[in-house]
């Protein structure tokens, strides 16, 4: 049986349900994607998308709680967001 994406640690249903508005439909799909892209996509067209999603995402390719990554790794990714243009 596959596994879906809201499946992984720290995604659920309602996170599902916006990757799959990115064109994200599997595990596999999410897994290869590139958190950051994906973030920007989702911030242009779905509202409400924040950066905790952007935690939850590194955090379930990573297999680590969402809060762990906030907390470690805000700056470095603060830092790559402004470098995109897309800094909160």
């Amino acid at each position: 049986m596959n596994m879906r994406i809201r499946e992984l640690q720290g995604l659920g249903k309602k996170s599902e349900e916006i990757l799959n508005r990115a064109g994200i439909s599997s595990v596999e799909e999410f897994m290869a994607s590139d958190p950051f892209e994906l973030y920007l996509t989702l911030k242009q067209s779905v509202p409400g998308v924040g950066l905790n999603f952007l935690y939850a995402m590194l955090g379930a390719q990573e297999h680590m709680h969402w809060q762990q990554i906030a907390r470690e790794r805000k700056t470095a990714i603060l830092m790559r967001l402004d470098e995109m243009g897309i800094a909160p």
